[in-house]
């Protein structure tokens, strides 16, 4: 095992409603059929099961402090090794992390996709490209209403109140800085199809210099 050449980690991120999602499942579509994975920081929230319900409640997930990069971290180790891993399945009905594991089987690229996924610097040192995907405050917080009015059944109220106490503080003060240790800066996120297909030619000569392709 020594010998194998370690598979190719991608780093993207930006903030709630960057669209970093749909150039992370853009890139993920571009290598279907070939080795390649997705890990989501957001399935690394903390366990909380000690805590008492009406805490957990209180839990702010744009903070680095509700992350458990350190399992993140030795997961993605096991993975450049070659070796699988069970991801946690993070449950915010119950804010906190439920029963259930993934068996994710390592491959030669993966992605790893989440909103603070450059701030810990552990973690930028296991990526051979970092992204950063970076779009406005105001199509940002457009998009975050209606995906939390639609899917996650909020109101405009509260979605705005969580947004101005939470959400906007820690976009600036955690998400936001994380952009100078990017390799590459994507506007406007999954409708870039320019910088999608750039990405996707660096990747493919990265993994043809490692023989992978």
């Amino acid at each position: 095992m020594g010998n194998r050449k370690k598979p190719v980690v991608i780093g993207v991120t930006g903030g709630s409603g960057s669209g970093k999602t749909s150039v992370t499942r853009a890139i993920f579509e571009s290598f279907k059929g070939h080795s390649i994975l997705m890990l989501e920081q957001d399935s690394y929230y903390k366990d909380q099961s000690h805590l008492p319900y009406e805490e957990r409640l209180m839990t702010n997930y744009d903070h680095p402090l509700a992350f458990d990069n350190d399992l993140l971290i030795e997961h993605l180790n096991k993975l450049l090794n070659y070796e699988p891993v069970e991801k946690p399945v993070y449950d915010y009905t119950i804010h906190t992390r439920s029963e259930e594991v993934i068996h994710v089987d390592p491959q030669n690229v993966i992605i790893l996709e989440g909103i603070l996924v450059l701030e810990d610097e552990r973690l930028r040192d296991l990526m051979d490209i970092k992204l950063y995907v970076d779009t406005d405050a105001d199509l940002r917080i457009i998009r975050r209403m209606s995906r939390d009015i639609k899917e996650r059944g909020r109101s405009i109220d509260s979605v705005i109140d969580q947004y101005i106490s939470v959400v906007r503080p820690m976009h600036n003060q955690f998400i936001e800085p994380t952009k100078r240790y990017a390799d590459i800066i994507i506007p406007e996120g999954g409708q870039n199809h320019v910088a999608i297909d750039l990405m996707v030619t660096k990747i493919q000569t990265i993994l043809e210099e490692k023989s992978f392709l």
